[in-house]
């Protein structure tokens, strides 16, 4: 039985880590967005941008409790950033259906990065970018093994749960990090 249902969560595990990018995707490359009559979601950015930090700063916490064999504050602290990273995610997702993604250095919010635009940020457009790019995929990477630690983690399976973290906690912290660093290089560029 416990063997059965095993597969069965391992195979809602899979499926959610393929699922996820794939409406992240869609939503951040459709055409039309929904439309939403609301303000309240143009501060959605900076709310992900808070609840980045407070992560970042919950792992270390977690990481810092079970070094010191605390593992019930480990467990509270664990839960409390995947719990997180739900509400990010949700929120991601509500953001991303409504409006169109904000381009680094579109200084008149035109939607367009025009020449002069350009020029003024430089190069630094290019590190900007290399940020993004390893934030996006380290954290695609890193869903099904934050889901399959928390997965060993409820199923009493420490070993596992323990060979899995010694991956996913040092990227899950990277992916909440830079995170921050990339919200907070795009934020003067939001409406």
């Amino acid at each position: 039985m416990r063997d059965r249902a095993s597969k069965d969560y391992q195979i809602i595990i899979i499926s959610l880590s393929v699922l996820i990018p794939l409406i992240v995707a869609i939503l951040l490359f459709m055409p039309k967005k929904l439309d939403a009559a609301s303000s309240w979601i143009q501060f959605l950015p900076h709310l992900n941008g808070v609840i980045n930090t407070i992560t970042s700063i919950i792992l270390i916490f977690g990481f810092i409790f079970i070094k010191r064999k605390n593992i019930l504050n480990h467990k509270m602290a664990m839960i409390s950033a995947f719990f997180l990273g739900v509400v990010f995610l949700i929120s991601y997702v509500i953001y991303h259906s409504f409006s169109e993604s904000t381009i680094f250095g579109d200084v008149n919010g035109n939607g367009l990065l025009e020449i002069d635009e350009a020029e003024k940020i430089g190069s630094f457009r290019y590190i900007y970018l290399a940020i993004l790019a390893s934030h996006i995929l380290l954290a695609i990477i890193v869903v099904p093994f934050v889901l399959f630690a928390f997965f060993y983690a409820l199923t009493e399976r420490f070993e596992m749960h323990k060979k899995t973290v010694r991956f996913t906690l040092p990227v899950w912290l990277f992916v909440s990090i830079s995170g921050v660093v990339v919200y907070l290089l795009i934020s003067p560029y939001y409406e």
